[in-house]
């Protein structure tokens, strides 16, 4: 299960917000007799719950439930997956309403699943791996198998590495660097495109010839690369 978010969590998430039981209840819309038996682990901890949790004790979104929604991986529209990266703090489209905070897992696996994809969104996609390389990868990786969607993953946290290796960012890529060999170990022979299956056949014949050798590794027909990303700086 992934993101299972568990009674004694509750009660360090809890101590490090220096809130009593009592406290935190109430700002969880719980009897303080309810929370202990979470805490103690005599209940179990709904989704609406550990949202709430995280929105309380200010986690990170990768604390978000996610188990029920890579399950039931669905079509996310172009316009729903840009709210999904504002509420998640991506600038691009900041001027949007931003939605209800999802795990940024979920968000790129969603938006990976897709045969076409408006340009933007795609260039957001390295940014929420740089931004959240604490995801649950064995999980994601498990899901993005699932649904054939490894190559894509793994040029994403790729291009990611590169710019954290540019930034000087050593430990964000190390630790991408190893996700990309646990990736290498499915990865698929077709060539397939990053959510652009409508390119003409000259744009594929294009980009065969002239793609990064990240792109031919991952067998991806596309041009996405750190130095076209605005905020790769």
């Amino acid at each position: 299960m992934l993101n299972v978010m568990t009674g004694k969590q509750l009660v360090e998430y809890r101590k490090q917000n220096k809130l009593t039981q009592v406290e935190a209840a109430h700002s969880l819309g719980l009897s303080q007799t309810y929370l202990s038996l979470l805490e103690g682990g005599k209940r179990s901890l709904t989704n609406a719950l550990r949202k709430k949790a995280v929105r309380v004790f200010g986690l990170q979104p990768t604390e978000m439930p996610a188990d029920n929604a890579f399950m039931r991986l669905s079509q996310v529209s172009d316009e729903q997956l840009r709210a999904n990266l504002t509420a998640l703090g991506y600038k691009g489209f900041s001027y949007l309403k931003p939605s209800p905070k999802k795990n940024p897992a979920v968000v790129l696996l969603s938006a990976l699943k897709s045969d076409n994809r408006e340009a933007r969104l795609v260039e957001a996609l390295p940014w929420l791996v740089l931004t959240f390389p604490n995801m649950d990868w064995n999980e994601l990786i498990k899901a993005a198998k699932v649904n054939d969607l490894q190559n894509r993953l793994g040029f994403v946290a790729s291009v990611a590495r590169s710019m954290a290796e540019l930034a000087g960012d050593k430990k964000t890529a190390v630790k991408l660097k190893r996700r990309e060999s646990e990736l290498e170990r499915s990865l698929l022979f077709h060539e397939d495109t990053l959510c652009n299956a409508s390119m003409t056949n000259a744009e594929r014949k294009w980009l065969t010839a002239h793609r990064s050798e990240a792109a031919r590794h991952w067998r991806l027909l596309t041009n996405l690369s750190p130095e076209s990303l605005n905020y790769a700086g």
